[in-house]
């Protein structure tokens, strides 16, 4: 495994969108890139209040941000609407070295897109030969 990759996944639909098919709610895009030895996960999620709609958590060695995306005009609109934007609730993990811990993971917010530091993702993160006794 090379040590520029830090998650895995099997299918990444399935891992991360949740179940394929599901026509409505929200699955915001993101991208994961390394910066040195820290990663960074980016989320698009403009029109999201993150103070009041986005929690991001790091739950048994996988970081989970979750939140939704409100449509506030819905109720005040009568007549026919066509929309493209897709409103919800999401939930996006992803797994995270095992040595990683709370205290290395912060998060910010700014121009509709979440930014997620994982300070020293990559370090210790090539694999080791173990030895076999016969």
């Amino acid at each position: 495994m090379s040590a520029l990759t830090l998650w895995t996944r099997r299918d990444p639909f399935a891992e991360f969108f949740g179940p394929v098919g599901i026509e409505r709610g929200f699955v915001p895009a993101a991208e994961i890139v390394r910066d040195g030895d820290d990663a960074v996960v980016r989320l698009e999620l403009p029109g999201v209040d993150p103070d009041k709609d986005v929690t991001v958590e790091l739950d048994r060695g996988r970081l989970v941000v979750r939140g939704e995306r409100r449509d506030e005009r819905a109720e005040q609109e009568d007549g026919r609407t066509l929309r493209e934007v897709r409103y919800g609730s999401f939930k996006r993990s992803f797994v995270l070295p095992a040595h990683v811990t709370s205290e290395a993971v912060s998060a910010s917010y700014d121009a509709g897109v979440l930014s997620v530091r994982i300070t020293n993702a990559h370090v210790n993160n090539e694999a080791k030969k173990i030895s076999i006794t016969v």
